[in-house]
């Protein structure tokens, strides 16, 4: 019998290998495991992207859709637009529970509060590079402003994710005084291994999380990364792998410079490649990620993992036919499976069985010398247009050639 995380007939083939006990053996998952989302307050903080109060609600009730646990909804203090989007979110009664972000300050926590908030994200630089250039603290500097905002927090009945950003430039020794003063004086509920600069190793992040378990006694521990080495997905998962029980993630990778992990990348890889126990609607993803594209004004490229135009497209011809039959023969999961379907298309890279597929589908008899002809005429013109040859070109060839 085939295992279900990496074999399901007509939805995805993946790795057999990642069943393995010398693979599975390495992962310490958590038995659940969720992702905070915080499009509406990272992923609008890339350059030039701008919600509404609508769109905020909007993006917030599709991410609620999906199955998505927590919403982080924004940062109230910013202005009285992300307040009043913010507490409007709130007032929807959403499944997901809803997070703002906050300065280490008590104004920050009243706003949460006011707004009708299950947590807030509690925000402190730890990366040496920052306390040395940017703010010229101390780890005590950092403890003293943490302690109290942490407490006060707790007080006024929310949940405390503590976010030590840039953790991954922090000194050893000053993570491991901070967390030691903060458990002694002002735990929060969650502690975040955060990833501010994007450049830090799977095999780092899963280290930290380790030992971020280690230095706060097991407390609950979330993951952020950023993906200015292209890894953002791959060191939150390693994060998952490691124990951690939140991820954190941006629709389509919006944030700033490179972006944060992808939130439907994350969705699947889990589903598919972790076998983690969640209940997202991926069949809805692609409705999510294309009204964030159209809200954002930030297009997807065509070859972006899960919802890119062309990740189901083959103009090469060797098994183009599979591509409708046996779609796992030729891709890792079936574009069925997202509400999509495969595409065959016309260009140099093309072969006799992509030529015969669409003859086929048009009920047009050809000789084999005609469809040799047409394959020629077919390479020539996607060689000469440097591109894709459309289908109302190839007709004109087709009838050239009968």
């Amino acid at each position: 019998m085939e295992k279900q995380n990496h074999y399901r007939e007509n939805s995805w083939w993946a790795s057999l290998y990642n069943d393995y006990p010398e693979v599975t053996e390495t992962l310490q998952t958590a038995p659940k495991v969720e992702i905070h989302d915080a499009t509406l307050r990272d992923g609008e903080q890339t350059p030039g992207v701008v919600f509404t109060v609508d769109d905020k609600i909007r993006i917030a009730e599709k991410l609620d859709e999906v199955g998505i646990e927590r919403i982080e909804a924004g940062m109230p203090a910013v202005s009285k637009d992300d307040f009043e989007a913010i507490k409007a979110i709130c007032r929807r009664n959403l499944k997901a529970k809803i997070f703002t972000f906050a300065r280490s300050i008590r104004e920050d926590v009243d706003k949460a509060v006011e707004c009708g908030a299950h947590g807030v994200v509690i925000e402190v630089p730890i990366g040496y590079p920052k306390l040395k250039y940017q703010f010229k603290w101390t780890w005590e500097n950092v403890f003293e402003k943490s302690a109290d905002c942490i407490n006060y927090a707790k007080s006024q009945g929310l949940y405390v994710v503590y976010f030590p950003y840039d953790t991954t430039r922090a000194r050893e020794e000053d993570l491991a005084n901070l967390m030691a003063g903060l458990m002694k004086d002002a735990p929060p509920h969650s502690v975040g291994v955060v990833d501010t600069m994007g450049c830090a190793l799977p095999q780092t992040i899963q280290y930290l999380v380790k030992k971020m378990k280690q230095l706060t006694g097991g407390l609950p521990v979330e993951v952020h990364t950023h993906n200015d080495f292209g890894m953002a997905v791959a060191t939150e998962l390693a994060g998952v792998a490691a124990g951690a029980e939140v991820i954190h993630s941006c629709v389509n990778g919006l944030g700033e410079r490179t972006g944060n992990a992808a939130a439907e990348e994350l969705m699947v890889a889990m589903k598919i490649l972790l076998g983690t126990d969640n209940d997202y609607k991926l069949d809805k993803l692609m409705d999510l990620c294309k009204m964030v594209e159209q809200i954002s004004g930030v297009p997807l490229p065509a070859n972006k993992p899960v919802t890119g135009a062309r990740n189901y497209t083959r103009e090469s011809g060797i098994g183009v036919d599979l591509v409708i039959k046996e779609p796992l023969a030729m891709f890792a999961t079936d574009p069925r499976f997202f509400g999509r379907e495969g595409d065959i298309v016309l260009g140099k890279k093309s072969g006799k069985a992509s030529v015969e597929y669409y003859l086929d589908q048009w009920n047009i008899e050809a000789s084999s010398e005609a469809v040799a002809e047409m394959l020629s005429q077919v390479k020539a013109k996607g060689a000469q247009k440097r591109g894709l040859v459309t289908l109302d070109e190839f007709r004109k060839i087709v009838e050239a050639c009968r």
